[in-house]
């Protein structure tokens, strides 16, 4: 999707549109981009330290639960694990038109994964893919892998092994590692339940050296201490790069008519192709359980809400911190209020619905049926629950480009998804 507007415009229509309200009621201050900009910085800065925090104490408790693997300390670490994505999922509003974040995001979020390169799968997983060599290849079992004819020595598991070796290995997406999802499906193990109720169900002794199932318990638990390692030390540097000096922050700052069109397109895309799309309308076509975010850990319905919420921060400019302190200034919905109240409000109002459909299928996963069971085939009902987060979104991503337009930006190219723009192509060759 593209809206082609003169960005050379865009500071004086601004200016133009914040005087005259200035004459008309001179308690309206005007909106000030390079202001706007760093309030978005700023916010960033703080969502991606408080996914730094939240992850060390994701460490501290997979410590504590490798030190003594029991049902009760392997619970304190899922719910570690789910409460490291809260805000985490709120930063994701930051990675489309950002480049340093997009480039960056697969170390930590990519999905969907080949669960079988890691450790054991059910024997219905099959054995082999013709899309990835290392479909199988459980790196756990064996401390020596093949790819393209050549050996890769897996004798060890160090960082450099899952992030440099292994992770997106032979330039395949499902290839992961390491991040999030990894670290997911060593703490909950395969969903095994399609579309039926149930999350991931692994036993804390696949961890325990001394009474060990699964096999390999001594690798399993040396993988799961290294790929949390490696997930606070890259969400340490994405922190940095918001930072004062960081690269990111000076990337969005030091051209703030710029850093606006980022913003919109951070919010277009993320609003369209990928959470409409990509994360939500793909699964409803499917009718597939794979194609289900927090898939292991059934926490689908969490992620998704919690997009939409770092959206809605976004635009209006503020953030509420884990520790429950407001990081807020001067916002988006400003700059479009100076140019068109209507925008703003429509935009404001698209925001609002698209919050509360998500906050309906948030309250329907958690007292009634999960996300995978409600894009379950026949499900009408739970179907159409989804299905109204998406056209809520569609709607949303309607009111960016009517903001977009409002303040006469440049060019800007939105995520594309082939299940919103092309669905038989996107159904092709999945699975199904």
């Amino acid at each position: 999707m593209t809206l082609k507007i003169s960005c050379a415009k865009f500071c004086r229509t601004l200016a133009a549109a914040a005087g005259l309200l200035l004459a008309a009621a001179p308690a309206v201050q005007a909106a000030d981009p390079a202001a706007v900009v760093k309030t978005y910085a700023d916010i960033a800065q703080a969502g991606y330290e408080d996914a730094v925090s939240t992850a060390k104490t994701l460490q501290a408790a997979i410590t504590a639960f490798l030190a003594k693997p029991t049902p009760e300390t392997q619970k304190a670490a899922r719910e570690a694990w789910l409460a490291a994505r809260v805000p985490y999922m709120q930063t994701e509003a930051f990675r489309f038109g950002n480049k340093i974040v997009d480039d960056w995001e697969g170390k930590v979020n990519s999905w969907p994964l080949d669960e079988g390169l890691i450790d054991y799968v059910d024997t219905a997983y099959g054995i082999e893919s013709e899309e990835n060599a290392l479909y199988a290849a459980n790196v756990i079992a064996n401390d020596k892998l093949t790819l393209g004819g050549k050996d890769i020595d897996a004798s060890k598991i160090t960082k450099t092994l899952l992030a440099d070796e292994l992770h997106q290995a032979g330039g395949v997406e499902a290839n992961v590692s390491i991040g999030y999802h990894a670290v997911e499906f060593l703490l909950w193990g395969q969903d095994l339940n399609g579309t039926g109720p149930g999350a991931g169900d692994r036993p804390a002794t696949d961890f325990d050296v001394k009474n060990c199932t699964g096999g390999h318990c001594e690798r399993r638990a040396e993988y799961l201490r290294v790929v949390t390692d490696l997930l606070v030390e890259d969400l340490e540097w994405m922190a940095a790069q918001w930072g004062p000096t960081g690269d990111a922050r000076k990337a969005v700052t030091e051209d703030p008519a710029k850093g606006v069109v980022t913003i919109f397109t951070g919010l277009g895309s993320l609003s369209y192709g990928e959470l409409a799309g990509e994360r939500m309308k793909l699964g409803l076509l499917l009718h597939d359980p794979e194609e289900e975010h927090d898939c292991f850990a059934d926490n689908t319905h969490n992620s998704h809400h919690l997009n939409i919420v770092g959206m809605r921060n976004v635009y209006l400019g503020s953030y509420k911190r884990v520790d429950g302190s407001t990081v807020a200034g001067a916002s988006p919905a400003d700059l479009v209020k100076a140019a068109s109240a209507e925008g703003d409000q429509t935009l404001r109002a698209a925001l609002d619905a698209s919050l509360a459909a998500a906050a309906a299928l948030k309250q329907r996963a958690e007292s009634k049926e999960r996300y995978d069971q409600m894009i379950g085939e026949g499900n009408a009902e739970g179907n159409a629950v989804v299905q109204t987060v998406i056209d809520k979104l569609l709607d949303q991503t309607k009111a960016v480009e009517r903001a977009v337009a409002a303040l006469k930006l440049e060019a800007i190219t939105f995520e594309g998804s082939d299940s919103l723009d092309d669905p038989s192509k996107a159904m092709k060759g999945k699975k199904g």
